[in-house]
């Protein structure tokens, strides 16, 4: 059993206790999943490109005022290459969910559980990126527990309507 599998038949276990949404509301979530994967694809796909472009400023101004203080003071200052390198992950990860919502939206349309999964990978992915957001300078516990917190109602909503495509589950929940 992989790592997706496990995490997917923790995580139900988990969220099966909670209380149930009505059929009506899960058939409404599940009629609304696709075109929210489909806004959230392309906002985060532009999200990312907008993150980009922006990073490629603040390099050129990191380095314009790296070089000045390097030559009144002998020290550096601004964004450490630490503190760049988690930036350009996060910039990925954004930009790899965008393409796990957008791959999901025909098969969410359709009903298929494979688009319930690529939802689920995205979420998961999302929690990877709430662990990274910690070790960024400025951003810290506060947004990783922010992060989470949406993670867990992604997560909560996800199984809601799991039943809603392609069966009820196909994987056990960890005892």
């Amino acid at each position: 059993m992989g790592v997706i599998e496990k995490s997917e038949g923790t995580l139900e276990g988990v969220f099966k206790g909670l209380p149930q949404m009505s059929d009506s509301s899960k058939e409404s979530l599940a009629k609304a999943w696709p075109w929210l994967a489909l806004i959230f694809g392309i906002l985060q796909l532009a999200a990312g490109y907008w993150l980009w472009k922006l990073t490629r400023v603040v390099d050129a101004v990191n380095d314009l005022v790296n070089s000045l203080s390097q030559y009144y003071t002998g020290t550096n200052v601004g964004v450490s290459s630490f503190d760049k390198t988690l930036i350009y992950v996060g910039m990925v990860v954004l930009v790899v969910e965008g393409v796990l919502f957008l791959l999901a939206f025909p098969k969410l349309q359709k009903r298929e559980r494979k688009g319930w999964d690529l939802l689920f990978l995205a979420a998961l992915l999302n929690v990877a990126y709430s662990v990274l957001t910690i070790f960024i300078d400025g951003r810290g516990f506060g947004s990783f527990l922010v992060n989470l917190v949406g993670s867990a109602i992604a997560f909560y909503l996800l199984f809601q309507v799991k039943s809603k495509f392609g069966g009820k589950s196909s994987v056990k929940p960890a005892a």
